[in-house]
């Protein structure tokens, strides 16, 4: 489905793979209840060389690139995807790898090896609900598909 015009930023999706791993399948693809807000940050490693023939200007080159999304939203014990992210606040290593799935307003889709770091959990004043915020990390490549024609 292509979309076109403005939408809600709630038109956005996301899905993980709550067994870990990058051998996401749409069995292992959950989502994750009650997440509010996300924010992109898009980090570019930029080369940059000042050759003589430029008389002094600077030539750059974009040699690497890396995605966070950091989401936030509150703790929902007894969804899949939310305990799965908040089972991953202590893990280290291969242990907090998965992958997740970025369905875009337009259709098209995002699929993100990535490390998940929890950044907040199960905290608050007392007559807050339970915050679960965390960073997706790329870790690798992301493979991008162009939403189908309607």
């Amino acid at each position: 489905m292509s979309k076109k015009g403005v939408y809600p930023v709630y038109e956005n999706q996301f899905k993980i793979d709550k067994t870990g791993g990058d051998g996401a399948t749409e069995d292992s693809l959950v989502t994750i209840a009650v997440m509010e807000s996300f924010s992109v940050s898009i980090d570019g490693n930029v080369e940059e060389w000042k050759p003589f023939d430029h008389e002094g200007w600077t030539r750059r080159l974009v040699t690497g690139k890396s995605i966070t999304i950091s989401v936030s939203g509150k703790r929902n014990i007894g969804d899949a995807g939310n305990d799965y992210v908040a089972g991953l606040a202590l893990k280290t290593g291969a242990a907090s790898k998965t992958t997740v799935i970025w369905t875009f307003p337009s259709g098209a889709t995002l699929k993100i090896p990535c490390v998940i770091n929890v950044t907040e959990w199960e905290s608050g004043e007392s007559t807050n609900v339970a915050p679960l915020a965390f960073d997706i990390m790329s870790d690798g490549k992301p493979t991008y598909t162009e939403a189908t024609a309607s």
